[in-house]
């Protein structure tokens, strides 16, 4: 393990949050993707497509759903599901990928809500736990969420969360088949110490 990574917790019981304990009024958990999620995944992304194209490309086949969770038993990826605290049922997933440690102590964030759940404000909830989370626990310096400019969803709920707009990319990824524009939104721990200090 390199210095300084924190592995997260796995959850022994499927209904059991993987990362701490929620506070009693907490709307939402947040726990990591294990390997009984698939079936729950997968109708999610499914369901949920409306919402997500041509913005993202969830797994929607079982050896898609492989590939993600392999990818979580690596240092570099962390997949966290975001669920109802009254249901277990996952509103949404966030990634911190692309973590390098050292100097940089940074990583990519990328983020999808179940349609079901969306327009409830669980996204946002879920937000502020990964943000904890990734400046605690991970101790990254610094989390970069890249947006397609006409996903007004996605980019309000990173302003929302006090990410700053950095620049744009033109034809930065590859998504659904086309090289896409992004623009570079960011946050580093210094800010999040910032916004959470009593004014």
């Amino acid at each position: 393990m390199q210095a300084g990574r924190v592995r997260l917790r796995r959850r022994a019981v499927p209904a059991q949050p993987a990362i701490g304990a929620p506070a009693p009024e907490s709307r939402v958990l947040l726990r990591t993707l294990e390997r009984s999620d698939r079936d729950a995944f997968l109708a999610l992304a499914r369901d949920s497509r409306e919402l997500h194209r041509p913005w993202t490309y969830p797994p929607e086949r079982a050896d898609q759903f492989e590939e993600l969770y392999a990818r979580t038993r690596r240092d570099d990826f962390v997949c966290l599901l975001v669920c109802v605290a009254a249901s277990g049922e996952i509103a949404g997933v966030f990634t911190l990928s692309q973590i390098v440690r050292g100097a940089f102590q940074s990583a990519y964030l990328g983020y999808y809500a179940n349609q079901r759940h969306a327009g409830n404000g669980y996204m946002r909830d879920g937000m502020e736990l990964v943000l904890d989370h990734a400046f605690g626990p991970l101790a990254l310096h610094r989390v970069e969420a890249n947006i397609q400019p006409g996903n007004q969803r996605s980019i309000a709920l990173a302003r929302g969360a006090g990410f700053r707009l950095e620049g744009f990319s033109p034809r930065y990824l590859l998504i659904g088949g086309q090289w896409r524009d992004h623009e570079r939104y960011a946050l580093t721990a210094d800010d999040r110490r910032a916004q959470k200090s009593p004014s």
